[in-house]
């Protein structure tokens, strides 16, 4: 996520970033060491995607500071 924002580790670390996901179960996070998207819970596809042939789970990332 930092290397695809064009941002350098620190200033990333400085920034108050969000994770907005539906639903109770927050399934990613972001490492705080490395900035990459990681998952944050055991994500099992049968049960959230029983009956679709194409499973997606959206999130959205917020990143607060000018870019």
């Amino acid at each position: 996520v930092v290397k695809d924002l064009g941002l350098q580790l620190p200033e990333f670390s400085d920034r108050s970033v969000r994770i907005i996901e539906r639903g109770r179960t927050q399934y990613f996070t972001l490492h705080g060491k490395t900035g990459h998207l990681v998952t944050a819970e055991r994500i099992d596809r049968e049960q959230l995607c029983r009956l679709v042939e194409k499973c997606v789970l959206r999130c959205e990332l917020i990143v607060e500071g000018q870019m």
